[in-house]
């Protein structure tokens, strides 16, 4: 499978072809004059702006709470820090972006199965041709041959083969910065501080009855990933080490494209830290309590300003029931939809209650990726913004929440961040 894995660490080795002198060139132009003239890391040309992702200049903020601690759980505190720039998605990813991930990566076990090895082979290193994958068509007679895929006799309706969502696995591979730092010389022994595993990546669609006890949210169930109408609604039912793989494909699949170009591969995608999604949120109103700039929950016609739980729970009355699509309501100064309300979304901070009084302000963030075996209260990661479920307090960009990295919610999604420096359009 290493022919469509993914690393979040990309070691570039440019060879320059000088002569004998170690000469260096210049616009094409061989130079040996005994001078200091320096020498490019490469000549290669770089990606331009990530598409529907805006740019979210460096500054500082006071992150923290803009109003009183209302649930007394003094787990934040106002504080300046500052922030780099970065990318940011206009919005939350929505079902059609996490299932070009979903059947990207079901297509390379599929390839592998008609034309290659198999899938769960060891040490396997075929790649992907995705010209002779366009050839295949997922027919009733192509889907029997996968028989490696395929849910077992036992598990189907009226005896039709199906791919089993279950074992649409990518695999994850990257390189553990935080651990290598710890060490000395760590570059010596690479192998060392390598992590790769295997991630089940289809949403859970029963979380929208699993989160409801005695409510009929069946359709929901069977429908909310797979109809088209949803289509540009935030994916949900994805864990965060589900979004944290979607990252690392996305990184890949860009990367793999700008090769080809023989551009740049450049920065990695990944979750936004806590304090950046704060800074983003805001839209530059330091002191503002929601991404609008006021502390209303509505314009001046009434008009609610983001899908979550009004009053007592009147969920029609902001213009979605369930969800809503990505790109409603009004972007914040930023550019950057539903930064409160709809979905809540992962970010890839780990929850601890001082946080905040450990946290540097240079661009603070406190991770921890936990192992399986650890204990619950390792694996606890920040979840900010609220969601169509939730009441206001929730949809403050100060308030902090948690949910633990392998579970998923009907409604909790995710939107990623990418380090580059800001480009002209």
């Amino acid at each position: 499978m290493k022919g469509y894995v993914t690393n979040s660490v990309y070691v570039l080795t440019v060879l320059a072809l000088v002569s004998c002198g170690g000469g260096s060139k210049s616009k094409g132009k061989l130079i040996n004059d005994g001078q200091l003239h320096g020498v490019a890391s490469t000549t290669r040309p770089t990606m331009g702006p990530p598409l529907n992702m805006v740019y979210i200049p460096p500054g500082t903020f006071h992150m923290g709470p803009s109003d009183e601690d209302v649930s007394y759980n003094y787990i934040s505190r106002n504080r300046q820090v500052s922030i780099p720039g970065f990318w940011m998605d206009k919005t939350e990813i929505s079902n059609d972006q996490y299932r070009q991930f979903v059947n990207w990566t079901r297509d390379s076990l599929i390839y592998k199965i008609l034309f290659g090895p198999g899938i769960n082979k060891a040490n396997d290193t075929s790649a992907v041709d995705w010209k002779k994958m366009l050839t295949v068509k997922l027919d009733r007679n192509t889907i029997e041959k996968l028989n490696e895929l395929n849910l077992a006799p036992d598990n189907r309706l009226y005896g039709r083969p199906e791919i089993d969502p279950s074992k649409i696995m990518y695999r994850v591979e990257f390189y553990d910065l935080a651990t290598a730092a710890k060490r000395e010389n760590a570059g010596l022994y690479r192998s060392n501080f390598i992590i790769r595993r295997d991630e089940p990546i289809y949403p859970d669609t029963l979380v929208w009855m699993r989160d409801f006890s005695y409510s009929y949210n069946e359709p929901m169930t069977k429908r909310y990933y797979s109809h088209p109408s949803f289509g540009k609604y935030p994916v949900v039912g994805v864990t965060w080490k589900q979004a944290v793989a979607f990252c690392h494909w996305r990184t890949h699949y860009q990367n793999a494209y700008l090769e080809t170009k023989k551009m740049l591969q450049d920065a990695d995608y990944r979750l936004p830290s806590e304090s950046e999604w704060e800074y983003a949120a805001r839209g530059g109103l330091t002191n503002s309590m929601f991404p609008w700039g006021n502390p209303y929950l509505r314009n001046k016609k009434g008009c609610l300003l983001a899908n979550f739980k009004p009053g007592r729970g009147n969920y029609i009355e902001d213009g979605g029931f369930y969800t809503v699509p990505v790109d409603a309501y009004w972007p914040n100064q930023y550019g950057l939809y539903n930064m409160s309300g709809n979905v809540a979304e992962w970010t890839g901070s780990y929850f601890y209650e001082g946080a905040y009084n450990l946290m540097s302000d240079l661009s603070p963030d406190i991770r921890y990726e936990a192992k399986d075996t650890d204990r619950p209260r390792e694996k606890r990661k920040v979840v900010r913004g609220g969601s169509w479920k939730d009441i206001a307090f929730y949809l403050q960009v100060s308030t902090r929440n948690y949910e633990y990295q392998d579970t998923a919610k009907s409604y909790i999604g995710f939107r990623t961040v990418i380090d580059l420096a800001p480009q002209k359009k």
